[in-house]
């Protein structure tokens, strides 16, 4: 064999394994599968966008949206949609269980729409339904509708219970259509109940399918946006400043507050209910109410505090009627608890506990709480400011008191009026 021959040769094993590996690279394709569950907001838009980013990066042969929910934010489903019509990817929705509200925007914005056995999809009501909001909502599924091809009048009428359509709805009600019906009127191109099967029903080709998961901070912001969790961990925050107000040093009423409000205003930031704004004035509000702690009576510091915090948790809530049932059950709440500190916290073993139950030495300067009876009735001055609790000193000895329910500024005569085993009851003098 010449040399001519040999290079024509090896010229055509190069082309073959060319091709081979064309072909091959061909088939690799994968589809993902992108879920679409529960709320519609800012953490669903942000994740839709991360995961169609990664398909598009990896080449992906087409984008399954698998959709199950009951609707959520009118402008995030629009920006969600966009992501969907812009894929530059061939795109499926895929209605497995419900499709209702704003999850109906997202459904008839892919090429193709499927659905399972025993889905619905429909009541796209706006909310607040106003003339105006509502104009825009239909519009906007009418357009969309049009531009994949599906009849704009029908989709229409899931979210205008004006309009009637022969044989299918009538004026006044809402349309939803189950699989079946939804099958029936094209407006679902075929049902199936498996990534797969869609697939094939499709004819396409693909190497794997990847479904993808919602990350466990998304997961957790979804979870406690929910307004009886947003309501429970206010209510929660506020007694945690109550049971701190009432126990002396940094303890567990400081902690289980930070953690509550942390995951309030956390959450809240990360779905987009909230910016910048509502977390700075919140911080601002501490800050306001430590120095109200610290300086003597109630003021404008106190004042202005509890009014920062107040706009801070409207602000970063989801609704502002859900904002004020929380704020008002939370301050109720926290009434009652310190009313029972107040009332019960010495007589109760539990509240004793946390309950100015601390006793130091005597070379500190503190007495003993068996020696504690010796100060009934004596007189002495509020070492620090009782709130109702703090610390006193009675003939050069310091001692923890706390007084009936009154606030004792630092410096005022007091009163021992009651000694019930290491708790102290002082009263102010008043001349």
């Amino acid at each position: 064999m010449n040399k001519k021959k040999i290079f024509i040769f090896l010229i055509m094993i190069f082309m073959i394994i060319s091709s081979s590996s064309l072909v091959f690279a061909d088939t690799e394709k994968d589809v993902y599968v992108i879920p679409i569950k529960g709320d519609i907001d800012n953490s669903t838009y942000q994740f839709v966008e991360r995961e169609i980013k990664i398909a598009r990066e990896n080449d992906a042969r087409a984008i399954i949206f698998e959709i199950d929910t009951f609707g959520g934010l009118i402008d995030q489903a629009e920006k969600i949609k966009s992501l969907i019509v812009k894929a530059g990817i061939p795109t499926i929705s895929y209605v497995n269980t419900k499709a209702e509200s704003a999850g109906v925007l997202l459904t008839i914005s892919a090429d193709s729409i499927v659905m399972s056995n025993g889905s619905t999809i429909g009541s796209a009501e706006p909310i607040p339904n106003t003339e105006k909001t509502l104009s825009y909502w239909v519009e906007e599924l009418r357009s969309t509708a049009e531009t994949k091809d599906r009849d704009p009048e029908l989709v229409a009428s899931m979210a205008d219970n004006s309009i009637s359509i022969d044989g299918i709805i009538d004026e006044g009600r809402l349309l939803n259509l189950n699989f079946k019906r939804a099958k029936e009127l094209g407006f679902a191109d075929f049902i199936a109940n498996s990534h797969s099967e869609i697939l094939d029903e499709l004819n396409i080709e693909y190497d794997e399918i990847i479904v993808t998961e919602v990350d466990f901070i998304t997961k957790l912001a979804k979870f406690v946006v929910n307004p009886y969790v947003l309501s429970l961990l206010l209510t929660i925050g506020f007694i945690g400043i109550v049971v701190e107000i009432f126990t002396p040093g940094f303890g567990v009423g400081a902690t289980i507050s930070i953690l509550s409000f942390t995951l309030y205003f956390g959450s809240n930031f990360i779905v987009g209910n909230s910016g910048w704004t509502a977390l700075l004035l919140f911080i601002a509000g501490i800050i306001l109410l430590i120095i109200e702690a610290i300086v003597p009576g109630f003021g404008i510091p106190g004042i202005g505090g509890i009014a920062s915090i107040v706009v801070a948790i409207v602000l970063a809530s989801p609704d502002v009627q859900i904002a004020i049932f929380s704020i008002i059950l939370a301050f109720v709440l926290s009434i009652l608890v310190a009313y029972l500190f107040l009332k019960y916290g010495q007589k109760s073993p539990y509240f004793d506990k946390i309950v100015l139950n601390e006793k130091g030495e005597g070379s500190s300067g503190y007495s003993s709480t068996i020696d504690n009876i010796m100060y009934l009735n004596k007189e002495g001055e509020a070492l620090t400011t009782l709130r109702p609790s703090g610390t006193i000193i009675v003939d050069d000895i310091r001692l923890d008191a706390v007084t009936e329910g009154q606030f004792i500024k630092k410096g005022e005569r007091i009163k021992i009026v009651k000694i019930e085993g290491s708790r102290i009851v002082v009263r102010k003098i008043l001349f």
